[in-house]
């Protein structure tokens, strides 16, 4: 065996995402003629019952998709903002410059106007018929499986400080166990009235999905959400919910080895992922060999460089200049690929470039803090993609956790935590800042090279994501790895810039690497310079990835699902 998964195969149509059964229920909605856009919009929707540690309905979706029809690739937010009366200086001041895990840190939902603005501008089904599954997984409730069960267990403390977090993950005062059927409720009962409030519309599909909008975004759920934020010191007011909506916009992508990548904006992580793939195009990979000492190092480096980038320049476009047709060009990657030493790591993270002027070398990053001690990984986020027989694509990578801050007493909604990525620093480039998004990590791709195959890719994984996704879409483009096989290689990850998460930790040179990797391997690298240090094999802290390759030609569908979380694929 090579592979402990079979690579699933279609020809009509296949998905991915984070877990068997919202996998499942994508699938009926292709199976019952819904588009890969309703299969995805269900599929997440689902996957916010089924992860909801992770993954919340009041959280964020950032979407990436390709229409079929059009032949045009657009991105959906799917990230909040803050609220309009946050004061910039508000966590500096009283917080000693760090943003608490409370209702503080709460920004706009998102995710609920990102699934209804996929349904009505490129989906054909109504939010009752793709939020079906999701209800029943709610309201009925799903056998508590491994990955959910240990999350709840290594964070029950946190959950124990609100009484409406605990009664959800803390049944009978205690974590679930694996095997335990888990319910919510409530969570059942908001999906269930935005469906009601959708089928009472007398007017088109259209119609109906923005009844369902104004159910969550003016309705009681809106009214709860506001009433418990003006009681218990939260930030969010009717105004803001009301005046929100996602952005669609068209995605920023580079040309890698002749495929089209494409990824969403400076708003999240995801234009490092072309910075990188921008830094390695002149590198000689093959020649190197498949995670040899040299490649790894190599990849680490380019990693470094783009995350480091990613920390001075990544912010709100609405808010912040950022030069990201510099960043992903190829006169800007040629001159900062220098830096890159085959034979000696930089020791933390490289100096940002200049990307005005394409220089290689840009303001200092200063002081980027301590080295505390490791504590809980950020576990959040999980992935959806979805092709179908129209040639329509899906990508999307819903998030956000239920441990940091309040649940909304009777709704099992944990609204937004995405503060937890702004930095109190007003001078970051992801301050702090009335009415602006966090720099978000979830950043779904797509890369298409026409006429021959096409690739969404993603997973979660906080600060790993881009690096996961980088090992992976090398391994089918260059490696001419299948999908599953590519997923399950060895995976190394790099720590060696601030954690995009509050309190943005810092591990200079911190190198992880999965133990199947030889040892003379991990003994080069630490001649290098990187301070290497071994992840156990197939930890899901090296991510979760998921992707579909089809090809275009013979429109053959091949999925493949990491077997590091409950990721699964199912194809026809």
């Amino acid at each position: 065996m090579t592979i402990y998964r079979p690579a699933i195969i279609g020809t009509r149509h296949t998905i991915v995402s984070g877990h068997y059964l919202a996998t499942s229920a994508g699938f009926q909605i292709l199976e019952a003629g819904g588009n890969a856009v309703d299969a995805g919009c269900a599929t997440g929707i689902a996957l916010s019952v089924l992860q909801s540690e992770l993954v919340n309905f009041a959280g964020v979706a950032p979407i990436i998709l390709y229409d079929a029809q059009t032949d045009h690739v657009h991105t959906i937010s799917g990230l909040g903002s803050w609220p309009k009366r946050i004061r910039s200086d508000l966590f500096a001041e009283q917080f000693n410059g760090q943003i608490p895990e409370n209702i503080l840190r709460t920004v706009v939902p998102a995710a609920p106007d990102s699934w209804l603005t996929a349904l009505e501008l490129f989906g054909t089904m109504s939010f009752s018929e793709v939020s079906e599954a999701a209800r029943r997984f709610a309201s009925e409730g799903f056998v508590m499986y491994p990955l959910m069960a240990e999350n709840i267990d290594r964070h029950s403390k946190d959950f124990r400080r609100w009484e409406s977090n605990s009664e959800i993950y803390l049944p009978n005062g205690r974590p679930p166990i694996v095997g335990e059927i888990f319910i919510q409720s409530d969570l059942g009962k908001t999906l269930q009235y935005m469906a009601d409030e959708e089928s009472a519309c007398t007017g088109n599909r259209v119609d109906g999905l923005q009844t369902a909008r104004d159910a969550f975004y003016r309705g009681d759920i809106a009214s709860k959400i506001v009433e418990f934020h003006h009681e218990n010191g939260g930030f969010l007011r009717a105004d803001d919910l009301e005046e929100f909506r996602v952005t669609v916009e068209n995605p920023l992508h580079i040309k890698f080895m002749g495929t089209d990548v494409f990824t969403c904006g400076p708003w999240c992580q995801g234009p490092a992922l072309l910075q990188i793939l921008k830094l390695l195009e002149n590198f000689d990979l093959i020649q190197m060999r498949h995670n040899s000492p040299s490649y790894i190092h190599t990849l680490t480096e380019a990693i470094k460089l783009a995350f480091a980038d990613r920390h001075f320049y990544y912010g709100d476009p609405q808010f912040v200049d950022v030069p990201i047709d510099a960043l992903i060009s190829t006169q800007y990657n040629e001159a900062r690929e220098k830096l890159i030493r085959p034979t000696k790591a930089w020791p933390g993270l490289p100096p940002a470039g200049d990307p005005f002027n394409y220089k290689a070398y840009g303001q200092n990053l200063g002081d980027l803090g301590n080295e505390p001690a490791s504590g809980l990984m950020n576990l959040d986020t999980s992935y959806v993609c979805v092709t179908d027989s129209a040639g329509n694509i899906f990508s999307c990578t819903p998030s956000d956790v239920s441990n940091e801050s309040p649940v909304i007493p009777g709704t099992g909604l944990c609204p937004s935590s995405r503060g937890s990525s702004s930095w109190a620093d007003p001078y970051h480039p992801s301050s702090v800042q009335a009415g602006k998004r966090p720099r978000l990590t979830p950043n779904p791709a797509l890369a298409i090279h026409k006429n021959h195959f096409s690739l969404p890719f993603g997973t979660p994984g906080g600060d790993i994501q881009v690096q996961a996704m980088v090992q992976c879409f090398l391994n089918v483009v260059l490696w001419q790895m299948d999908p599953q096989e590519a997923v399950e290689q060895p995976r190394f990850g790099s720590y060696s810039f601030p954690n995009t998460f509050e309190p943005h930790d810092y591990h200079p040179g911190k190198l992880m690497i999965e133990s199947r990797l030889a040892d003379d391997t991990i003994g080069q690298l630490l001649k290098l310079g990187h301070k290497v240090e071994k992840w156990p094999d197939w930890t899901w802290e090296a991510g979760g990835v998921g992707m579909i390759k089809t090809n275009l030609q013979e429109r053959i569908h091949i999925g493949g699902a990491d077997p590091r979380r409950p990721t699964y694929a199912i194809g026809w």
